[in-house]
């Protein structure tokens, strides 16, 4: 459903976008991000996306949870604009659908529409190293995997260590990121991260601090 190159400045990018708040749920540019849609707002603004630029803005709450107290929960400053890039419908009613991160946004303002879904305009001026090739990452790999070990056992999750070994650092860090059952505001926080390597460090250290905080619970209980 479309290249991604086509995206190389600001400019290609459309100054107002549909918003999908979710908590917990990370987009990152370069990643793919997999949502099962089923509420009527959100299903229009997929058919929204598919007659158009297909492009979607997944955002945060500014309130961990928000969206279940409330319709239109404050919005983080902060989210990431991404691609449909997958789609299929259950015999249901419900869209499945895959969504591939392009650039992160500020909220400049949010817009009056007469749509059941959000929109707001994009602010890529702080993010539009985003558009260009990814930088060098200084990452310890098998520190990182070293890491992760016990945060997926503790977790029961299961990964294909082979398809993560053999995975570009760049894609290693943002699929882990986007994954991973991390809180919301570690969430945000690697989305915030400035620099591709600021991010993996961040990722490292979340990592470690989950494995740290285990072994200091099994300690307690000896």
């Amino acid at each position: 459903m479309g290249n991604l190159s086509r995206y190389r400045s600001p400019e290609d990018l459309p100054a107002v976008a549909p918003v999908f708040p979710l908590t917990g749920v990370l987009l990152l540019p370069g990643a793919n991000l997999p949502l099962n849609i089923f509420e009527p707002r959100y299903l229009a603004m997929v058919d929204a996306a598919l007659a158009g630029d297909r492009l979607i803005g997944m955002i945060q709450p500014a309130h961990p949870g928000a969206e279940a107290d409330t319709e239109s929960p404050e919005l983080s400053r902060v989210g990431c604009l991404g691609r449909l890039t997958s789609f299929s419908e259950t015999g249901d009613g419900r869209y499945l659908i895959s969504v591939t991160g392009v650039v992160r946004f500020a909220v400049a303002a949010e817009v009056a529409a007469d749509t059941p879904f959000r929109q707001v305009r994009m602010d890529f001026g702080a993010y539009a190293g985003d558009l260009k090739p990814a930088e060098a990452v200084d990452l310890d790999r098998g520190r990182l995997l070293q890491a992760l070990a016990p945060y997926l056992e503790a977790n029961e999750l299961e990964v294909s260590w082979e398809d993560l070994e053999r995975a570009r650092t760049e894609s290693l860090i943002n699929t882990l990121a986007v994954a991973l059952p991390l809180g919301a505001r570690e969430k945000q926080g690697l989305l915030l991260a400035e620099t591709l390597n600021q991010r993996a460090q961040l990722l490292l250290t979340l990592l470690e601090m989950a494995q740290g905080s285990q072994e200091g619970d099994g300690g307690s209980l000896q």
